[in-house]
C-alpha cells in the first residue's frame, strides 16, 4: 500500500458558521484505490495557501510512502528544512495528512482508529457546546438578541441547551481578546463575567458544569482578579486565563485558584504540552486535533498527562472531520474528560457529512465503522468554496481602553 496522490477542498461555511469561517479537508488516495480524509486547523494563514503546504508536503513527504509508517513521515515533515521545533502552521499541514493516514489505516485493518490506539476505553463521551452568539458578524440582519448583550440572555439560552441534554456549557464574556493581550480586565470586565456565572448558575443549577472561556487577553494579576470573582460559582474550568507563550506565568494562575486550567488550543505538539504539565500550569489539556500535530501525536500527548493527573478535552473549533478525530481519540484515552461539539452536529456543519456524527442525550457515541467512521460528501464541498480573505479567526487590532 503505498500514497498516491492528495486533493484538498477548501470549503465556506455558510451561516451561522460555527466552528469557524471556512474549513481545509484534504484526501488522500493510495495506490490500491483506499482514501482518507483529513483536515487542518490553520488560522496563521489564508486557507487556499495552506491547501498548497499540504501539497507540497505531501509531495516532498508523504507521497510513495506506507501510510502505516505514520513516525517517519511525520518526523521528515517536523524536521524539514531544518526546523525541528513546534511550528503551529507545519503542524496544522502536518495534522490534516496524519489524520487522514489513520483514516487509511482504519479501513485498510477494517476497524475503527480508537481500536488501533489502545482500544475502546468510553462507550459513549460526554459532549458541551458554546453558547453561541445569535447576531452580531453571524446574523448581522437580525433582530434577534444576541446572547452576549446581556447575562439573563445568555442564562435562558444555557438552560435551552441544558434541556436539550447538555452537561456542561461554555461562554466567554470577559471581553475582546487583541493582538496587544495580555491587559487588565476592566471592571466591567469583571462584573459581566460574574454576573454571567451568576445567572447561569441560577438558571441551570447543578445540572450543568459551567466552562469559563478566555482567550488569554489577561496579565497574570488580571487572570487571578477575575479568577477570584468566578470561584463562588464553582466553574470547572478556566481556559486560557493569559496568553500561551509562557506556562510559567500561566501556572501562577493556576497555583492561584481553586479553578481548574485549561488550555491548548493554540498549542501543537507534545513538546508544548510537555512545557505546560512539567510548569504545572494546566491541569486540562485541549488539544485540538487540526493542530496538534495529528492523532497519533495527541494520544502521546494524552499519555502524557496521565502521568500529572491531567485530563484531556479535545478542543473544536474547525470541520466534522477533525470532530471525528477528537471523537476517535477521546474513545481510546482514559483520562477524557469531556468533548467539545458543535451544537449537536447538526444543520449546515453535520450537513458535510454523509455519514452523521451520532448525539444523544449530551453524549457522542463512538461510531462502529472502520477509519475515521465517517464519509465528507464532496459533491456539497466543492459547491461550497470559500472566497473570502479573512482568517479562520481574526483579533482585534486596537488596545482595551476604558
Amino acid at each position: 500500500m503505498k500514497l498516491q496522490s492528495i486533493e484538498t477542498f477548501v470549503v465556506g461555511n455558510p451561516p451561522p458558521r460555527h466552528g469557524g469561517r471556512y474549513f481545509i479537508f484534504v484526501k488522500l488516495q493510495t495506490t490500491c484505490g483506499v482514501s482518507g480524509l483529513g483536515e487542518i486547523y490553520g488560522a496563521t494563514f489564508g486557507p487556499h495557501l495552506m491547501a498548497e503546504m499540504a501539497k507540497d508536503v505531501f509531495a516532498r513527504n508523504f507521497e510513495g510512502n506506507d501510510p502505516h509508517h505514520i513516525e517517519k513521515m511525520w518526523r521528515k515533515t517536523y524536521g524539514g528544512g531544518f526546523t525541528q521545533r513546534p511550528d503551529v502552521t507545519v503542524a496544522g499541514v502536518l495534522s490534516g495528512l496524519e489524520i487522514a493516514c489513520w483514516d487509511i489505516i482504519g479501513k485498510a485493518a477494517d476497524k475503527p482508529v480508537y481500536e488501533l490506539l489502545g482500544g475502546k476505553v468510553h462507550e459513549r463521551l460526554r459532549s458541551y457546546t458554546y453558547l453561541y452568539p445569535a447576531t452580531g458578524d453571524v446574523y448581522p440582519d437580525s433582530d434577534l438578541p444576541n446572547v452576549y448583550d446581556a447575562p439573563d440572555i445568555a442564562a435562558e439560552r444555557a438552560l435551552e441547551m441544558v434541556d436539550q441534554g447538555f452537561t456542561a456549557v461554555k461562554f466567554d464574556p470577559a471581553g475582546p481578546y487583541t493582538i496587544y493581550d495580555g491587559h487588565q480586565p476592566l471592571m466591567e470586565d469583571l462584573e459581566r463575567s460574574e454576573q454571567f456565572c451568576k445567572r447561569i448558575r441560577e438558571a441551570v443549577g447543578n445540572r450543568a458544569d459551567l466552562l469559563f472561556g478566555t482567550h488569554g487577553q489577561f496579565t497574570v494579576s488580571g487572570a487571578k482578579r477575575l479568577a477570584r470573582r468566578l470561584e463562588p460559582y464553582e466553574p470547572l474550568w478556566f481556559e486560557e486565563p493569559i496568553p500561551p507563550e509562557n506556562p510559567a506565568d500561566m501556572a501562577q494562575v493556576a497555583r492561584f485558584t481553586s479553578i481548574p486550567i485549561a488550555t491548548g488550543e493554540r498549542l501543537c505538539t507534545k513538546h508544548e504540552f510537555a512545557r505546560v504539565l512539567e510548569a504545572g500550569a494546566a491541569s486540562i489539556l485541549q488539544m485540538d486535533l487540526g493542530r496538534v500535530g495529528g492523532l497519533l501525536e495527541a494520544k502521546k500527548i494524552a499519555s502524557m498527562a496521565e502521568t500529572r493527573s491531567a485530563q484531556i478535552a479535545p478542543h473544536l473549533y474547525c470541520g466534522p472531520v477533525v470532530a471525528a478525530a477528537n471523537i476517535q481519540i477521546a474513545t481510546c484515552s482514559p483520562n477524557f474528560l469531556i468533548l467539545e461539539s458543535i451544537g449537536t452536529f447538526g444543520g449546515a456543519y453535520g450537513a458535510l457529512l454523509k455519514t452523521p456524527l451520532v448525539w444523544e442525550e449530551g453524549y457522542v457515541i463512538p461510531p462502529a465503522a472502520a477509519g475515521l467512521g465517517i464519509e465528507l460528501d464532496e459533491d456539497l464541498a466543492r459547491k461550497l468554496p470559500y472566497t473570502g480573505s479573512e482568517l479562520h479567526l481574526e483579533m482585534a487590532a486596537t488596545h482595551i481602553t476604558p
